[in-house]
C-alpha cells in the first residue's frame, strides 16, 4: 500500500449508526479487505465514537479510482444495506488533496 501523503484525493464519509445492526461489523471488515484490491486505492483511516457518529478517510490516486469502486458490485450492495439497516444518515465528501504535513514525535 502506498503512503496516504501520496494520495491525490479523499473521500471522507461521515456517517451516524443506528441501534442494532446485525452484520455491520462484518461487512464493514469485508469492506476494509475488498478496498484494498481496488487499483487507485492507497490507504484508509477510520474512527467511530461511543455515540456511533463514525468518520472514514479513504485515500485514492484519481477520480476514476474512486468511481470505480463506487460501482464495484459487492460495495454497491453493502452500501444499499447501508442505507437500509445500519444508518441514521451519512454524508460523502470527496476532495481534492492540495499538500499533507506529517509530525512524528
Amino acid at each position: 500500500m502506498k503512503d496516504i501523503h501520496e494520495a491525490a484525493y479523499a473521500v471522507i464519509f461521515t456517517s451516524q449508526r443506528r441501534e442494532g445492526g446485525d452484520g455491520y461489523a462484518e461487512a464493514a471488515a469485508r469492506m476494509v479487505d475488498l478496498v484494498q484490491q481496488q487499483p487507485g486505492f492507497v490507504g484508509v483511516r477510520s474512527a467511530r465514537g461511543a455515540d456511533g457518529l463514525g468518520i472514514t478517510v479513504s485515500y485514492w490516486d484519481s477520480l476514476e479510482a474512486i468511481a470505480a469502486w463506487r460501482a464495484q458490485v459487492e460495495h454497491a450492495a453493502t452500501r444499499e444495506r447501508g442505507r437500509a439497516d445500519w444508518y441514521a444518515h451519512y454524508e460523502l465528501q470527496v476532495v481534492k488533496l492540495e499538500r499533507a504535513y506529517r509530525w512524528t514525535f
